[in-house]
């Protein structure tokens, strides 16, 4: 999981932040909530490429975070919405290569 706080008080702050999102997207992530996207890696090294490649795309400002849950952990999660639950996201589809 990606999660950042990016300033956008000014156009260039704004659309440094937009490209950052746009930039996770392209990598695989997936907004999980505005600020935290999540992308399934198979694989610690996989992990390790994706942190990597965001180290890369940090805007000059702001503050970006990187947590690694298991799929067991991500599987665990409860979602509320005020006193109502919402139901799961879909798990993201593992691709094995034998």
């Amino acid at each position: 999981m990606a999660m950042f706080d990016l300033p956008v008080l000014t156009k260039p702050q704004r659309k440094a932040a937009a490209q950052f999102r746009k930039n996770l997207q392209k990598d695989g992530f997936s907004m999980f909530q505005f600020s935290v996207y999540a992308r399934h890696c198979a694989s610690g090294e996989s992990a390790d490429v994706h942190e990597t490649r965001v180290k890369t795309m940090i805007p000059p400002e702001g503050m970006v975070s990187v947590l690694r849950i298991t799929d067991k952990q991500f599987g665990d999660i409860k979602n509320f919405c005020g006193r109502k639950t919402k139901p799961q996201p879909a798990a993201p589809k593992q691709l094995e290569f034998f």
